[in-house]
C-alpha cells in the first residue's frame, strides 16, 4: 500500500506521515518511509541543491530536478518496498510538482504534468494522498522562527497558487485524494488519516 502526504510548507503533513508510520509500524506492519526530494544518495544531493537558499535554479530546471530524484526513489527505493508487501509513505511525491511548479512557478497544466509523472514514476501512483489544507498565512506563521530553505522564500501570492492547485487537484481526483482541515488538532487529524488507511488496508 502506497500512501502519499501533501500540503504547503508549514501545513503539518510531515507530522502526519511520521505519526502515520509510527502507527502502523505498533500494529506490526513493515512501514517504509520517504520524502521529496530525498530517500537516494542522488535525491539526497538534489534536495540539497533544491533547497539551497543561495541556489540560483531555473523554473524548468527546478521541475526537472524534482522529477529526476523522483524517478529515482521510485526505481531503487518505492518499487522494491511495494513489491515485498511493504507499507510505502511518501511525505511529498508527484502533486507536489503540480502545485509548486505547474501552478506555483506558472509552468504547466495539470494534465501535461500528469503525462511527466507517469513517465518519471513509471506509472506508479499512491493509493491514497492526504493533503492537509491550511491558508498560507497559517502556514506562513508556523514556519516563521525557523530557518527558511529556497522553496520556502516564496511570497504568500505563490503559496495560494499552489494551495488552489491542490484544493483542484483534490476535487478532480476525489477518489484518490483526501482534504484534510489542518487547523485541527494534530491528534485528530491522526485519528482520521489512520482510521481511513486501516480501511484501505483491509480492503487490499
Amino acid at each position: 500500500m502506497f500512501f502519499s502526504f501533501e500540503g504547503i510548507d508549514g501545513s503539518g503533513k510531515s507530522t502526519q506521515a511520521r505519526l502515520l508510520a509510527d502507527a502502523l509500524r505498533a500494529r506490526g506492519f513493515e512501514v517504509v518511509e520517504v520524502r521529496e526530494p530525498g530517500g537516494t544518495v542522488l535525491g539526497e544531493q538534489i534536495r540539497r541543491l533544491l533547497l539551497d537558499p543561495d541556489s540560483q535554479i531555473s523554473a524548468r530546471a527546478e521541475l526537472l530536478l524534482f522529477s529526476a530524484a523522483r524517478a529515482q526513489l521510485v526505481e531503487t527505493v518505492v518499487r522494491p518496498a511495494l513489491n515485498r508487501g511493504a507499507v510505502v509513505i511518501a511525505d511529498r511525491f508527484f502533486d507536489s510538482s503540480t502545485a509548486y511548479q505547474g501552478s506555483g512557478r506558472g509552468l504547466a497544466e495539470a494534465d501535461w504534468m500528469m503525462t511527466l509523472h507517469r513517465f518519471a514514476t513509471a506509472g506508479h501512483s499512491p493509493s491514497r494522498t492526504y493533503l492537509v489544507d491550511v491558508p498560507p498565512e497559517e502556514a506562513a506563521r508556523r514556519r516563521s522562527g525557523r530557518p527558511g530553505d529556497r522553496m520556502e522564500q516564496n511570497d504568500l501570492d505563490f503559496y495560494a497558487r499552489v494551495r488552489a492547485s491542490y484544493r483542484s487537484l483534490s476535487r478532480s481526483e476525489a477518489d484518490r485524494i483526501l482534504l484534510l482541515d489542518g487547523t485541527l488538532p494534530q491528534e485528530t487529524l491522526g485519528r482520521r488519516v489512520l482510521d481511513d488507511a486501516l480501511a484501505l488496508i483491509q480492503t487490499t
